[in-house]
C-alpha cells in the first residue's frame, strides 16, 4: 500500500473513523458491553437502548451529567448513519421493531483496541506447531507423486507405532501446564476470530449481491437475457472464493459425525486437570457459538436470493404495465377515428361465426329432486351433564413440539416420531399425537409412509397406560 491508499482508508474507512471519533471511548465501551463482551448479535432497538442507558448512567455517575447529553437513542441513530456505518440498522420480517448489529469495521476497532492492553501469557509454541502444521497440510495434500506420498504416509505409520509402543511400556508423555494453558489461549484466540470473520462474511454476501439488483436496475435488454444474468450471477457468488469456503464451514459443521467428535473432544478438555484453575465453561460452550452466527450468514444468502426474486417480479410487472399502456393508446386511437374513420379499408377482422348445435346432441330434461330435511328441534335433557370438564381443557402447545423434533434432528438426519416420544414423552396424549401428526402433514421435511406402522404409548394421570398404532411418521432436517 502506497501513501494514497493509506490516505483514502484514513478519509472513507468506517474503522478509522472510529478511532478518531471524539466519543470513540464510549462507542467502543457500548460495543463490548453489547455485543463482543457476551458475544451477541442482531439486538432489538430498546435491547440497546437499556444495555447504554446502563453505561451512560455509570459514566455520568462519575464523569458528571452533562458529559455525554445526548439520550441512548439518538447515539444509536448517529452511530449507525451513512458517514459512520459503525452499526447496521435492518429490519427483521415480520417485526416493525429495528434491529441492530455490529458492522465488521467497527468489530476489527474493537479487537484492535483489546489487544493494545497487552497480555501476561502470550502462545508462541502452540503458534509454530500450528503452522508445521498447517504447512505439512499444504504441502502433502498438494504432493502429485504417488512415492512422495506412500513414504510420507509410512513415516506417520512408523510415529504412530513407536508412540504407541512407549504407551504400552508405561511411558505416556502428557502436556505440561504452560503447554496446556499455550494451546488453550490459542484456541480461545481462533474461535473469537472465527466469530468476528461471520460478520465480515456477510458483509462480502451483500457487497456481490448489490452489483447483482445494481446491473437488474440498469438492465435494458431481453427478459431471457436478464434471467441468464441473473442465475449466473447467483452461481457467482456460491462459487465465488468466499461462497466455496463458508459452504465447506458449513458442511463440516453440520456433519453428525463431525459434531459428535468435536463435542467430545470439547467435554474432555474440560476435564484436563492442568486447566483446572482456568475458565473452561467457554471452551465448552464452543460449538454453540458458531450456529447462531452461521445461521444469521445462511439466512442472509436466502434473503438475497429472495430479494433478487422480488426484482425480476418488479421488471415483469412493468413490463406488463407497457403492454397496457399501448392496449389502451391503441383502443384511445380508434375511439377516436369513430366519428370520422379513414377513407377505404383501413382494418381487416374476422367474420363471426355462429356455433351449430344439432338438437340430438343436447341433454334431456331432468327433473332436480327434492331433499327432504328435518329441521325439528329436540331439547335434550343435559340437567345431569357434568359441566366440570370444561374447566379442564389443555392446550397443546405445537412449538414444543417442533422444539422435540429440531432437538432430535440436531444429532441425526432424520428420524421417526416413535423416536421422538421415547425421548420426549407423550403428555398430553392422543391429543399430542394428533398434533405430531399435524405438523408432519403441514411440513415440507415429514414423510408419511403408510406400509409401515409404529405403536406410541402414554400414562394417564390415573397411572393407567394406552397405546396406539398409526402410520409411520419421519421428519428430516430441512435443506
Amino acid at each position: 500500500m502506497d501513501f494514497y491508499a493509506i490516505n483514502s482508508l484514513r478519509e472513507n474507512h468506517a474503522g478509522w473513523s472510529l478511532l478518531r471519533a471524539q466519543n470513540a471511548p464510549l462507542a467502543l465501551t457500548f460495543f463490548m458491553a453489547a455485543f463482543t463482551g457476551p458475544n451477541q448479535r442482531n439486538l432489538g432497538r430498546q435491547e440497546l437502548i437499556d444495555v447504554l442507558d446502563d453505561v451512560l448512567f455509570g459514566l455520568r455517575d462519575s464523569e458528571g451529567e452533562d458529559r455525554f447529553p445526548r439520550p441512548a437513542g439518538e447515539y444509536l441513530d448517529d452511530w449507525a448513519a451513512d458517514e459512520r456505518q459503525w452499526l447496521r440498522k435492518y429490519y427483521v420480517p415480520g417485526e416493525d421493531e429495528p434491529h441492530y448489529d455490529l458492522t465488521a469495521a467497527a468489530e476489527d476497532v474493537v479487537r484492535w483496541v483489546e489487544n493494545l492492553r497487552g497480555r501476561d501469557f502470550v502462545a508462541t509454541q502452540s503458534r509454530l506447531t500450528s503452522i508445521f502444521a498447517v504447512l505439512k497440510q499444504l504441502v502433502q495434500q498438494s504432493e502429485t507423486d504417488p512415492e512422495v506420498r506412500l513414504a510420507e504416509l509410512q513415516q506417520q505409520r512408523d510415529g504412530i507405532d513407536a508412540e504407541m509402543q512407549r504407551i504400552r511400556d508405561g511411558n505416556i508423555r502428557v502436556m505440561t501446564g504452560p503447554d496446556a494453558l499455550d494451546h488453550l489461549q490459542q484456541l480461545t484466540a481462533l474461535a473469537k476470530d472465527l466469530l468476528s470473520d461471520f460478520r465480515e462474511v456477510e458483509q462480502n454476501f451483500r457487497r456481490l449481491d448489490r452489483q447483482v439488483r445494481e446491473q437488474i436496475a440498469t438492465w435494458d435488454g431481453t427478459q431471457g437475457e436478464l434471467l441468464e444474468s441473473i442465475f449466473d450471477n447467483q452461481q457467482d457468488i456460491s462459487g465465488s472464493l468466499q461462497g466455496r469456503t463458508f459452504q465447506g464451514f458449513w458442511d463440516y459443521l453440520m456433519s453428525p459425525q463431525l459434531r459428535h467428535e468435536l463435542q467430545d473432544l470439547l467435554h474432555r478438555a474440560t476435564h484436563i486437570e492442568a486447566l483446572a484453575k482456568t475458565d473452561m465453561q467457554a471452551v465448552a460452550n464452543l460449538h454453540q457459538d458458531w450456529l447462531p452466527a452461521v445461521e444469521q450468514t445462511q439466512a442472509t444468502v436466502r434473503q438475497l436470493s429472495q430479494q433478487m426474486r422480488r426484482l425480476l417480479d418488479d421488471k415483469v410487472f412493468l413490463e406488463n404495465k407497457r403492454i397496457m399502456q399501448l392496449i389502451r393508446s391503441i383502443e384511445s386511437g380508434a375511439l377516436g377515428s369513430r366519428e370520422a374513420p379513414p377513407s377505404g379499408a383501413f382494418m381487416e377482422i374476422d367474420a363471426p361465426s355462429v356455433d351449430v348445435v344439432l338438437p340430438f346432441e343436447r341433454p334431456l330434461y331432468e327433473p332436480s329432486r327434492k331433499v327432504l330435511v328435518n329441521d325439528a328441534v329436540e331439547t335434550a335433557d343435559d340437567a345431569d351433564v357434568d359441566a366440570s370438564a370444561l374447566f379442564g381443557q389443555f392446550f397443546v402447545d405445537k412449538e414444543r413440539l417442533r422444539a422435540n423434533i429440531d432437538a432430535i434432528l440436531a444429532e441425526a438426519e432424520q428420524t421417526t416420531l416413535a423416536e421422538v416420544t421415547a425421548a420426549h414423552p407423550l403428555s398430553h396424549g392422543l391429543a399430542e399425537v394428533v398434533a405430531y401428526y399435524q405438523l408432519a402433514t403441514e411440513s415440507d421435511w415429514a414423510t408419511i409412509n403408510p406400509e409401515q406402522s409404529q405403536r406410541l404409548s402414554w400414562q394417564l394421570p390415573d397411572g393407567s397406560a394406552r397405546e396406539a398404532t398409526i402410520e409411520q411418521i419421519i421428519f428430516g432436517r430441512p435443506a
